[in-house]
Parts: structure tokens; sequence; C-alpha cells
């Protein structure tokens, strides 16, 4: 059982109390119905106990969460009184939330952008699987998702493509003609496996699926270990212990985009795709031609 009263649920479920409903604190903190009724179900995992219970048609606090409203005022003014003596007004913290697709590129210098642009917000990221990320996007759990995909949506501004490269073990020996390529691919649904079939279809390459993972560092692996070939996005730079594969057909790059959440401050968005930009059409830090990443999406 998760023992931890986590600040943002504290906050949803004061302001069920101030706002007068669910759907009011919603309104007030910026989030979906669905996610502050989540926070509530946290709190009630972590103290054990019910909170709210329903009436008629409304709903109201328990004993034990008239109980906890009391003290959760007091932890959350405590809690802001801290953050505040320690410079400014402090602002909370931004969750990010990505695919581990180029993470460890993009990440250390996305994180030292907001350090220095945007000192008064924590951050913290999210590493996950595309649906799992689309999920916790939706529920308000995540600030803002860097998702490969096209931005169809009035939330989700387009960053920059993703330039995709193949690599192999050191040494690996390609199969003979006629015979199938073998490929290590991440578990369905994944952008990067569509785009990697896709590619050698159109190319007439015969493919065998070797391994899957469903994470970068289970095919990482069973490409070390001469198990056939990924497709990976790495902006240019080679994981440890694979070579690139520059004899195979290069794939067209992936569009990124970033999505925000409603509520999230619109200066604290634009750094982010700001330097997202920045960092996906700048050859010296990716390491990549200019003409494989091109600008927008």
């Amino acid at each position: 059982m998760n023992r931890t009263l986590d600040i943002a649920p504290l906050r949803s479920f004061v302001a069920v109390a101030d706002a007068g409903g669910f759907q009011r604190a919603a309104d007030a903190l910026h989030l979906s119905q669905g996610a502050v009724s989540q926070h509530v179900r946290r709190l009630e995992s972590a103290i054990g106990r019910p909170l709210v219970e329903r009436r008629g048609r409304g709903s109201r606090f328990t004993a034990d969460g008239e109980k906890l409203l009391s003290q959760a005022r007091g932890i959350l003014a405590l809690h802001d009184e801290v953050l505040q003596s320690f410079g400014g007004e402090a602002r909370g913290t931004i969750v990010i939330g990505s695919t581990e697709h180029a993470a460890a590129q993009l990440l250390p210098h996305l994180a030292t952008t907001l350090d220095r642009s945007a000192p008064r917000y924590g951050v913290k990221f999210r590493l996950d699987r595309g649906t799992k990320l689309r999920e916790s996007f939706a529920t308000g759990r995540i600030d803002l998702a860097l998702l490969i995909g096209p931005a169809d949506d009035p939330r989700a501004t387009p960053v920059g493509d993703l330039g995709l490269a193949w690599y192999s073990a050191p040494g690996w020996t390609p199969p003979r003609a006629g015979e199938p390529l073998p490929v290590v691919a991440f578990d369905n649904p994944c952008a990067l496996r569509d785009r990697a079939l896709a590619t050698l279809s159109h190319h007439s390459i015969p493919v065998a699926i070797a391994a899957e993972a469903n994470q970068l560092a289970g095919v990482q692996a069973a490409v070390s270990a001469g198990a056939g070939v990924a497709l990976l996005a790495t902006l240019g730079q080679t994981p440890e212990g694979l070579v690139a594969c520059d004899d195979l057909p290069r794939p067209e790059p992936l569009p990124l985009a970033l999505w925000t959440r409603q509520g999230v401050a619109p200066a604290v968005s634009e750094r982010v795709s700001d330097a997202l930009r920045r960092l996906l059409t700048t050859p010296v830090l990716t390491g990549v031609p200019p003409f494989v990443l091109a600008k927008g999406a």
C-alpha cells in the first residue's frame, strides 16, 4: 500500500472542499474531473479509509475526510511556506513525460534549459511507452508530454522531426542475398517498429523479427548480442557497444510534438517547445546533418 501523502492529491482534496464539488475543483485547478477523483482515490489508498461518500446526486466528506481536510490545509501551508522561504514564490513541479527514444540526449539539455529559464519550477520526468504517457496525460498526471506522432490536436505543438538510424553489433554479419534480415524491434504498438518494417518493405527487403523487447535497454541488449539490426532514434550519438549500419535504406524521420495540459503556464510550454526545436535542429549538438532533422513537423 502506498503510504505517501503527495502534495498534488492534497491540493485537489482541499479544492473539492473549497470549491464545493469535484467538477468545480477540477475547473479551479485546470484539471479534468477524472484527475481530481483519482487524486482523492490515491489519498484513500494511502489513508486506508474512505474520505468521500455519495449522498444523493452529490457527495460529502466522511468523518475521516473532515479530519484529513484540516490536516491537509496545515500540510499545504507549511509546504508552500518552506518553498517561499528559499527564494520567491514556488510554482510547483512540472511533470514531463517522454518516450525512451532519444530521451538520453534530449532530457538533460531540457532540464538545464528549464532550470535556467524557469528556476521556480521543479522538474520531474516520466519515461514510458507512448500509450501509457497518453493515458497519464489524459488523467492529468503529466503536464507536458513529448510524443512521437503528428500534432493533430490543439494541445499539441510540433517541435521537429526525430531522425532515425540503423544499428548493429560490431562485426555483425548481414544475411546472404535472399535471406530475411533479422530485426530487433520494440513490442507493438511502436512508431519505430512500424517505420522500420515499412522502410524495409518499401525496398523489398524480406524481414524476420529476431527479438522483441518492451524497453530500449532490451532492444539494445539484443542488438549488442548479435540478434539483428534495430532502428533507433539517438540524435546521431551511437549507443555504447553498437555501430551504425549505413548500408541499409535510410528511413524517413518521425514527427515529434509537445502536448501541453490545460492550466500549464504558456510561458513554460513555450520555453520547452523552443528548447526542443533548438535541440532537434542543431547539428553541433546532435551530431546529425541538418537535412536529417527538418524544422517543423
